[in-house]
């Protein structure tokens, strides 16, 4: 029998002891006065502060440290991240009282009625007068969990990460305010909240690859969402001119630091305004969720810092970026002439090629496409400060609003920090008949083999038909926003339960020689 059987068999035992002690195994309820937290804010006083007349409470937890010391003991509940000791003394709570306190193990809950003193010490303190059991921990807590080398178990087992590390706790308490924050500043601003579909006949809203599952009763497949951007805009044709979605989106790609197949984000729309105005306002919104989960606008990443203070963002376009951070070792820096033709783009990928790395080139693809690539591989690892990079190229964008003056080129905008981009937002292509050119075109990338190019949407551009007001539209990377936030370098650090490879039951079979 492994060594958890033996404890999981023992507190068994354990628990019908409890049990003839005349304690239920698993009580409903217990009635508490106060919470853990609540204590230490309101009661973390001098001791004669709480001696005439005594302060009473009913507090509940965790236990988390347990000692025995002859006819009395200590322990530590946990509770809502804080922990508070208390006092068993045998005189105090009885015979029975103190045989079940003697039966309780590390990870049990239990109730204590008593008062708050504070020991020779001068540590805050229950003196129990009345113990409750209220749940049995049947296996071991783990010594060495703080700072486990197999991360995996963490995550599978993110119910035990959770108490054991407190640090773990609070990047989910941040997370949970960054949020609200940024609903509260959309509220704020006369933006309504909406639910769209997460099952959509037609992946639409962004390049990318869905999940596929399948309808019994209308006998017909069905894709989990990878943007919800295509029903949001057809609310705005219906009138509702500021609409937004804290959304769960799917995408069949790979795992990495950065990417989480089933992820969050926000995303929102406004009527008769452009790209400049919501990235104006998206860059009020992450600045205020700075200050309202950290407390301030700058946060710690890595050995750096990130100051999220709006005066401190920078504004480039995609073509100025390529210039400006144009490697030495490529030669001349390129002029915006360079990016005009498809030669002209061959001529600076050869020579970003032989002096740094490799961009792939396809004669075959659109310029805009290799562009964006060459931006990828030239800027992005030096955008560790809020930037926006704008003006995107419309052969990656099948949803923007193409500049007037340069039909290549469209009114989009992505926002990077920590060297990764965290937001998307553009003027909203409300052109009908562009908008089928648009989706022709990526049928066409589709044809070539590109799975993650976007489909026709025939109903959506039925919808634009309608009459489409000029709009700007956002999408905010939650997981990632939140990674920056809390100095966290894997997103699965800020999701709660990442998609994990199934667990292994047992060992493989080894082949014999």
């Amino acid at each position: 029998m492994a060594l958890d059987e033996n404890i999981y068999q023992l507190r068994l035992e354990k628990l019908k002891q409890i049990e003839a002690l005349g304690q239920p195994a698993y009580p409903t309820k217990f009635d508490f006065t106060h919470t853990l937290p609540q204590i230490w804010a309101e009661y973390d006083k001098p001791a004669e502060a709480m001696e005439n007349p005594r302060v009473e409470v009913r507090v509940a937890g965790r236990i988390m440290a347990i000692r025995l010391m002859g006819k009395a003991g200590f322990a530590h509940l946990q509770q809502n991240g804080k922990q508070l000791q208390i006092y068993v003394k045998k005189d105090a709570v009885g015979e029975k009282g103190f045989e079940l306190y003697k039966l309780l193990d590390l990870g049990d809950h239990v109730g204590v009625k008593g008062y708050l003193f504070r020991t020779r010490t001068g540590e805050l303190s229950v003196h129990v007068e009345e113990l409750t059991f209220l749940s049995k921990d049947l296996l071991p807590l783990p010594e060495k969990w703080h700072g486990l080398t197999d991360v995996e178990l963490r995550y599978r087992q993110r119910y035990v990460d959770l108490f054991m590390n407190p640090e773990v706790r609070e990047v989910f308490i941040q997370r949970s305010k960054l949020v609200q924050s940024l609903r509260r500043s959309l509220d704020a601003r006369g933006f309504i909240e909406v639910e769209t579909p997460m099952m959509q006949p037609i992946a639409g809203g962004a390049v990318a690859r869905p999940f596929v599952t399948h309808h019994n009763t209308l006998d017909m497949d069905l894709f989990l969402r990878i943007a919800p951007e295509l029903y949001l805009k057809r609310l705005v044709v219906g009138g509702l001119d500021r609409v937004y979605e804290i959304n769960r989106n799917f995408r069949n790609e790979g795992i990495s630091t950065r990417h989480n197949p089933e992820f969050t984000m926000l995303e929102f729309y406004q009527a008769y305004t452009d790209y400049r105005g919501v990235m104006d306002l998206t860059q009020q919104l992450i600045a205020q969720a700075a200050q309202d989960v950290t407390g301030g606008t700058v946060t710690k990443w890595g050995d750096s810092e990130i100051d999220w203070a709006e005066a401190n963002w920078r504004r480039m376009t995609m073509r100025e970026a390529i210039i400006h951070y144009w490697p030495e070792t490529s030669g001349t820096k390129p002029a915006l002439s360079d990016f005009a033709s498809h030669d002209s783009v061959k001529s600076l990928v050869q020579r970003f090629n032989a002096g740094h790395a490799h961009v792939a080139y396809d004669p075959k693809e659109p310029a805009g496409k290799t562009i964006a690539n060459l931006f990828e591989a030239a800027a992005e690892s030096h955008l560790q400060q809020p930037t926006i990079i704008y003006e995107y190229p419309t052969a990656v964008s099948p949803l923007s609003k193409q500049k007037a003056d340069e039909p290549d080129w469209t009114e989009r905008w992505e926002i990077y920090a920590g060297q990764m981009e965290i937001s998307n937002g553009f003027s909203e292509l409300n052109d009908p008949v562009d908008q089928r050119r648009r989706f022709e075109g990526q049928l066409a990338e589709r044809e070539r083999g590109d799975d993650e190019a976007h489909q026709m949407d025939e109903d959506y551009i039925r919808a634009l038909s309608y009459s489409m007001p000029p709009a700007g539209g956002v999408g905010i990377g939650i997981d990632r926003l939140c990674m920056l936030f809390t100095d966290s370098h894997t997103i699965r650090d800020v999701i709660l339960f990442p998609l994990m490879r199934p667990e292994k039951t047992q060992e493989e079979p080894t082949e014999e020689k």
